[in-house]
């Protein structure tokens, strides 16, 4: 019997334009009375920030930020967000902003009252069963970008600023107590960002639609979000402020990371140690390697995609859907290849032996060789 795997959905969401006004009561909810605040540098001084330091101050819950977040967090952010958060006697953590400000804010929260190390707790085997339960401290997660989806996950990636692979680290107790989406705090996103991070969201859904492993309620919610990308991002991409696409690409970013659980695959083992190597964002970076990785796993997907096409109404089986993606890149000015996204002189070798250890590549479609992979990577610039 093949048919097994673990599965859990037990985010508690608030979802809509304006919710997060229920800031206060998420945090009384979640047991938060000294919250701190983690975002990333870019967001810490928006007016989106800004009122909701206000929104905490008013209630009662003080104003205290970390913002010393890097696009692609590391080990030292991690110390000193755990130091401030120490030396604040703070009880909580509200994770705010894209991928980098809730993966920081989470593993503050995770770590504050550890003993252990952080690579102590990278998602290998039972490593997360190191950890004191008792001492994680509650989170509330406020996203502000649609693409991530880490509001709704377990885990956070956390690059090493010493080997720059990008780890992960996990235990159920990251997963926020409380998430508050409010599609407004999108609005402001550059169109740039609203690209990368919604072609994020697409990768995650795809990748888990694709995934070999037995999850068929990841399998429906990935199909779903892969149809609410489609029929949204462009419309968030021309006009910002089009409240309903925004809050559709904000449910496809929590669908996305939901139903990855199901597994990832090549996209994210090669977009990890780019970013890693090469400061790339996480989500542009998804989507330059995302028509390589179709032929690379064609043989083994072209029959599901080919359903999925008919889904999302795209004409010609796997070829539109390949054509799809294509188109979608264009219009939303996504590089073409690694070499136009300023990937240049990279070690393939390093990058091959990453993309292999990384854990994504496990759950490929076409199993992941040292040869193969090489020759993928390549096809990308």
């Amino acid at each position: 019997m093949k048919l097994t795997g673990n599965w859990s959905y037990p985010t508690a969401i608030r979802f809509g334009a304006g919710r997060i006004s229920e800031l206060a009561e998420a945090c009384a909810a979640a047991g938060i009375r000294k919250p701190l605040l983690v975002t990333d540098r870019g967001l810490a001084t928006l007016p989106i920030t800004s009122d909701t330091l206000n929104l905490m101050e008013a209630a009662g819950l003080g104003r205290a930020i970390f913002s010393e977040v890097d696009p692609n967090p590391n080990e030292k952010n991690a110390e000193a967000g755990i130091a401030m958060y120490r030396e604040g006697g703070h009880d909580g953590v509200i994770a705010f902003g894209g991928g980098s400000g809730l993966d920081l804010g989470k593993v503050v929260a995770f770590m504050a009252g550890q003993t252990r190390p952080l690579w102590d707790f990278e998602d290998v085997g039972d490593w997360w069963t190191r950890a004191n339960t008792d001492a994680i401290a509650p989170i509330v997660a406020v996203p502000t970008t649609a693409g991530t989806g880490s509001e709704v996950g377990r885990a956070s990636v956390i690059t090493n600023s010493e080997t720059h692979e990008k780890k992960i680290i996990f235990h159920p107790k990251l997963l926020p107590a409380v998430v508050i989406c409010d599609p407004e705090l999108t609005v402001g996103m550059p169109k740039t960002f609203t690209a990368g991070t919604g072609m994020d969201a697409f990768a995650h859904c795809l990748e888990a639609y694709c995934s070999p492993h037995y999850h068929p309620m990841s399998q429906g919610i990935a199909l779903e979000g892969m149809r609410l990308v489609k029929e949204n991002l462009p419309h968030a991409f021309v006009d910002g402020k089009d409240i309903d696409a925004r809050a559709n690409m904000m449910a496809a970013a929590a669908m996305g990371a939901t139903a990855f659980q199901k597994g990832l695959g090549a996209i994210h083992s090669l977009s990890h140690p780019i970013g890693a190597n090469f400061h790339t964002h996480h989500g542009t970076t998804n989507a330059v390697v995302m028509q390589p990785v179709l032929n690379f796993n064609r043989p083994a997907i072209e029959d599901r995609l080919a359903a999925a096409a008919s889904y999302l109404g795209i004409e010609g089986g796997f070829d539109g859907f390949y054509q799809f993606v294509g188109d979608l890149n264009a219009m939303l000015g996504i590089p073409q290849n690694l070499t136009e996204l300023g990937v240049e002189n990279p070690d393939i070798d390093s990058l091959v032996a990453s993309a292999l250890a990384d854990p994504s590549c496990g759950g490929n479609p076409v199993e992941m060789t040292e040869e193969n992979t090489r020759r993928l990577l390549l096809a990308c610039f």
